[in-house]
């Protein structure tokens, strides 16, 4: 064999074994991260326990990233730096939208009735009711992070069903929390009016004793919408097997132990599919949130 062939051959032989060395380092983790919704201590709390729990049931090595923002969220995903996210409705429609073949494979029981709470701070003298305040101007709003689906698409979405216009020509001055934990905190404090959150973490701030109700109040609840989601890359099966997005599917509908569903909180999860969102991805289109 000539030299530059024999050269040729073995720098191709290189090049598989680095390759296939690659492919099985980067294979040994199954990397996943979540939407920054509330304070990053509690997340990390969560998802740890969720990481052990997949590396039992996927016998494989599975990590969780904390990240600090919705779009490092999506950024993540879309670069294979995670390949499973737990994702909000709107989050989670943006992310397949960028990584063709990615799935939303199972979301909360209650993820599929999913709600908004408009909370006001007691100095405002708004009361709950059946529709939204009658002269908003003299209100400043708060809402979450801006890839928000319950802290922002969705109310953003009935604030301008309601009153016939975007949010920042409705109120005094609109702002954005970052996650749902601050905007209850900016409308208890007095900073903010009015804001819009995850019914869910209202839920659970009011049984950890974290609402002074002297001080902040339900106002008004959205309609059900379908929200949260674990949604997992199509490519997965190139690195752990032709049916690992069905093993992880599984494994996430088998959580039982009620350590891990309260952390949510969630009573169980479910199915999901990506079309489930579809009516999200429209809503986000018609406010011009998606192109």
């Amino acid at each position: 064999m000539a030299p530059f062939t024999l050269r040729r051959a073995l720098l191709s032989a290189l090049f598989i074994i680095s390759s296939l060395f690659c492919s099985a380092t980067f294979a040994k983790t199954f990397t996943f991260t979540a939407i920054p919704d509330q304070d990053q201590t509690r997340l990390k709390q969560r998802f740890d326990k969720v990481a052990n729990y997949l590396e039992e049931q996927l016998q494989i090595k599975v990590n969780y990233i904390p990240v600090k923002s919705y779009s490092a969220a999506i950024t993540a995903f879309r670069n294979n730096q995670v390949q499973l996210a737990w994702f909000g409705g709107l989050s989670g429609v943006q992310a397949r939208r960028l990584v063709p073949g990615s799935e939303a494979i199972a979301q909360g029981e209650e993820d599929q009735f999913f709600k908004s709470v408009f909370i006001a701070n007691t100095k405002t003298k708004l009361r709950k009711s059946e529709s939204l305040p009658s002269s908003p101007e003299k209100f400043t709003f708060a809402f979450g992070s801006k890839g928000s689906t319950s802290g922002r698409l969705m109310p953003e979405f009935y604030l301008r069903e309601q009153y016939k216009q975007a949010s920042d020509l409705t109120f005094k001055r609109i702002g954005f929390s970052g996650d749902h934990s601050r905007t209850l905190a900016l409308v208890q404090t007095g900073a903010y009016d009015i804001g819009a959150l995850n019914y869910k973490v209202w839920e659970q701030a009011l049984s950890n004793g974290k609402v002074d109700l002297n001080k902040v109040n339900v106002i008004w609840l959205t309609p059900d919408y379908p929200d949260y989601q674990w949604t997992i890359r199509g490519d997965t099966h190139k690195y752990w097997g032709p049916d690992f997005m069905h093993k992880v599917k599984k494994a996430l509908l088998a959580i039982k132990e009620p350590e891990l569903l309260k952390a949510f909180p969630r009573t169980k999860f479910v199915s999901a599919s990506s079309s489930d969102y579809l009516g999200i991805e429209q809503t986000a289109k018609s406010i011009g949130l998606l192109d």
